[in-house]
């Protein structure tokens, strides 16, 4: 109760104007949660990033969470993992025409991006729900299909950073992580539940994984190590999908399971080599904060995300909004 307080006076603040939002001249996509993590904003920015970048400069804005190093930086080749976090380090790594930025101040984060030259076309915005102090033209809330925020409570109890009600401020609502065959019917049953208003939008998307795993050398295809020993390293707030397809694919693995962006130890590093004849399996993301640590035998599993039966409104509508906040047609 006195947290839910606590947030819903700020919010309150805002939404009465006491405390300002900047609106900037530039589409503002915001991809945020109303949880702690685990909802898979990392793999709907990329979709994002894969939608627009072909007719857009597009930029990312991440606050860099567990980086070693404070205020606004521009991600180049010589950074890494400690200078500007795991994820914004898996895009710059990932998409060459990107833009990525990190600033825990995102105003000021902003104004750093406007003044390039040639400035962005488009920023995203990653995780960035609860900060108010800028004004998005789109956001996009993301739930998981086995933990929707309706059935959250708040933090402590909880994982809910604000009261549910905080929804409201969302254009589309994404619920992820959803069994790749939801039907319709199904789809129908969560969106009552959810009971959004009217002027928003719900969407259902699926994690698709790679039939290939990946080292900095080579790739080998999943299925061909079932005769191998696993060891999964996950670093991540829920991994329990992943889990899930790895025994799907029908792989006998040990799973080593550390806190999400968990910063890996020496001593870590000693636990997961200590099975020498195994292979190592992870998530992209924590293999951005693996790699330099162990030289052989690591590989990681790229996903995607998938939008379930509506992806060309989905598509349509980020279109839009960017094209109309550009003047691009």
């Amino acid at each position: 109760m006195l947290y839910g307080g606590v947030t819903a006076t700020r919010n309150a603040l805002y939404d009465k104007g006491v405390l300002k939002s900047h609106a900037f001249e530039i589409p503002i996509i915001n991809v945020g949660n109303l949880s702690v993590g685990g909802t898979g904003k990392t793999p709907h920015i990329e979709y994002l990033i894969r939608l627009l970048q072909d007719n857009y400069r597009v930029a990312t804005l991440s606050r860099g969470y567990k980086r070693k190093s404070k205020g606004f930086l521009l991600a180049n080749d010589n950074s890494s993992v400690a200078s500007i976090g795991d994820e914004p380090f898996q895009f710059y790594n990932k998409f060459e025409k990107l833009t990525v930025a990190v600033s825990e101040k995102r105003v000021l984060g902003v104004q750093k991006l406007l003044d390039l030259k040639p400035k962005p076309d488009i920023i995203l915005l990653d995780d960035a729900f609860q900060h108010r102090q800028i004004q998005a033209g789109l956001t996009i809330v993301l739930t998981p299909y086995d933990d929707l925020f309706i059935d959250d409570s708040m933090l402590p109890s909880g994982n809910l950073r604000e009261p549910k009600k905080g929804i409201s401020r969302a254009q589309l609502i994404v619920v992820t992580k959803c069994p790749a065959q939801l039907s319709e019917k199904e789809q129908f049953t969560i969106a009552k539940r959810l009971n959004v208003g009217l002027t928003q939008t719900i969407f259902f998307s699926t994690i698709v994984y790679d039939d290939l795993v990946y080292s900095n050398t080579e790739r080998v295809r999943l299925t061909g190590l079932k005769d191998q020993e696993i060891i999964l390293v996950t670093g991540i707030a829920n991994p329990e999908p992943l889990v899930k397809h790895l025994k799907k694919q029908k792989l006998s693995f040990q799973h080593l399971a550390f806190s999400d962006h968990h910063n890996f130890t020496s001593q870590d590093i000693s636990v997961i080599l200590e099975a020498e004849n195994s292979i190592i399996i992870t998530t992209e993301k924590d293999f951005m904060r693996l790699h330099t640590k162990i030289k052989t035998k690591l590989y990681y599993l790229p996903i995607k995300v998938s939008i379930i039966d509506n992806e060309k409104d989905f598509n349509l509508k980020i279109k839009r909004y960017v094209e109309q906040s550009t003047g691009n047609r």
